[in-house]
């Protein structure tokens, strides 16, 4: 049986967001902007470039640039066979393309392609389908550093905690620990002020005002057979964010672990 990969794999959306041409393409194409509001990142800036993106303990993703045309496009590959644990040959590199696109009132188009082929194994399809569930609230922490973060750079903080049941479930607990009511109302958590920027499905990005400037998104997702994991990430802007983090990480780490989850 030929695995050759054959079968075609694509996502491909566009977002407006504030800022000149010049800011996006900092906030997409360089290490310290992807950082900001994607994943912790290493890029080496130019065509030829590596890429890696860290998804935490241990796994992440590895590419290199493969288009580099500032401000208006990069194109980069990730090796999706390694990262799915497959052989080499067994699925085509993962492509992604941003292009950037000015308009008048100082925003610009952000439009974006990832495509892939693989062999039309069931996986593959929920890979694209969960990539896309996943990958898109990213790019509303995009709209939010440009608006209020452009060129800053970020200390992140990320804490997860598993939980028996369902993620249904296990959101309805974190919205109810968070106070969490519609877009645009103040919350306070673990001693932090913020306003709900967007609500979405198991997921909310708060803009952070005190007493450190950021994001925060707070998730939940299936975790495993029978288990949900409740989920933090926070994207902090100021000088003293690294202690703050150091300080505070045990905090939301111990806030996860005790959210009271009713089964339905």
């Amino acid at each position: 049986m030929s695995t050759t990969p054959s079968v075609p794999y694509r996502l491909e959306f566009s977002v407006e967001v504030p800022g000149t041409p010049e800011q996006v393409w900092q906030a997409i194409a360089t290490a310290k902007g992807m950082s900001a509001w994607f994943l912790p990142t290493e890029l080496e800036e130019r065509e030829g470039g590596s890429l890696h993106f860290a998804m935490g303990p241990e796994m992440g993703s590895d590419g290199h640039v493969t288009a580099w045309d500032p401000p208006h496009r990069i194109a980069y590959e990730e090796d999706w066979a390694a990262l799915m644990g497959q052989e080499p040959d067994a699925l085509s590199p993962l492509t992604s393309e941003f292009l950037v696109e000015a308009r008048s009132g100082g925003t610009c188009v952000v439009r974006v392609t990832s495509s892939g082929f693989g062999t039309g194994a069931d996986w593959e399809s929920e890979f694209w389908d969960d990539m896309g569930t996943s990958w898109l609230p990213f790019f509303d922490n995009l709209r939010l550093y440009l608006a209020h973060f452009p060129g800053q750079e970020a200390t992140q903080l990320e804490v997860s905690a598993s939980h028996p049941g369902d993620e249904e479930a296990l959101w309805s607990a974190l919205r109810d620990a968070l106070g969490l009511g519609g877009e645009g109302e103040t919350i306070e958590v673990l001693g932090s002020t913020g306003t709900v920027e967007r609500l979405g499905e198991r997921q909310a990005l708060i803009r952070l005002t005190a007493p450190v400037p950021g994001m925060l998104t707070v998730f939940a997702r299936a975790d495993g057979e029978g288990t949900a994991a409740a989920g933090v990430r926070a994207y902090l802007f100021s000088a003293d964010a690294a202690d703050h983090v150091q300080r505070e990480e045990p905090a939301w780490q111990a806030w996860l672990r005790g959210l009271t989850v009713h089964a339905d």
